[in-house]
């Protein structure tokens, strides 16, 4: 079988996507037929043995299968959480196969998240050219002012980054709380407690809502369902609608 990069190999697989995979080899945490990999690096995946986290990755066999989960609050996204807290996995056990988290929603947040053993699509989805925004149901402490609204829709920059354009509006005000939509084109690391928290307001539920025009709908939270055919074809770019 004609060799593919290292990379390439772990997306197919479904363990992650590529960016992730350049920096599990940077760390020295994968080996090609007993030889610490670097990048650069392919395998054939039939005759080749590589061994991640010491454990040896399999050629896939199972078929593709495309998940959304509504998930809730109190569940992390790992496989293996070390502080022995409950995973998304948990409320998997009859899926049938091992999918993988597309991105990650942080113990306190609840929604939308897709898990699937697609490593192309994994990647298509998580790569910064597609830019497929991602909305959120954020319910904040208080009411905000026009002046706060504007600083979070305004350019800002987190941990020195600066963020892409990030859209924020007002749904309601009830219970003396506001709820507010933000609109992400990129996802980075808490990236919404972060603005919030730079802007002075405190988050009292983070629900992701929708991936592009695929939205979390009437999905009850803790249950999964397939993606359908049509849905598949547009995350993975095929088509412009669902």
């Amino acid at each position: 079988m004609e060799k593919i990069r290292l990379q390439k190999f772990f997306t197919d697989m479904g363990i992650m996507s590529r960016r992730a995979s350049e920096k599990v080899i940077l760390a020295g945490n994968v080996k090609i037929n007993g030889v610490t990999a670097k990048l650069g690096d392919k395998v054939d995946p039939e005759n080749d043995t590589v061994v991640y986290n010491g454990k040896v990755i399999k050629p896939q066999t199972s078929k593709k299968r495309y998940i959304m989960l509504n998930k809730p609050l109190g569940y992390v996204t790992t496989a293996n959480d070390e502080k022995g807290r409950e995973t998304v996995f948990s409320l998997l056990t009859d899926v049938g196969e091992r999918v993988y988290p597309v991105g990650r929603l942080d113990m306190y947040s609840e929604g939308l998240l897709i898990l699937t053993n697609d490593g192309e699509l994994t990647n298509h989805l998580t790569h910064p050219k597609h830019n497929i925004n991602k909305a959120y149901s954020v319910i904040l402490k208080g009411e905000i002012s026009p002046e706060v609204l504007h600083n979070l829709n305004s350019p800002m920059e987190i941990d020195g980054y600066k963020l892409k354009p990030v859209k924020v509006r007002v749904v309601s005000t009830k219970n003396g709380n506001t709820n507010t939509l933000f609109t992400l084109s990129e996802g980075r690391n808490r990236q919404i407690r972060k603005m919030c928290e730079k802007c002075g307001l405190t988050i009292m539920r983070l629900t992701r809502i929708s991936i592009g025009k695929l939205k979390l709908g009437e999905l009850e939270r803790g249950k999964w369902r397939e993606l359908t055919p049509s849905e598949v074809a547009y995350l993975k770019g095929e088509k412009d609608n669902i």
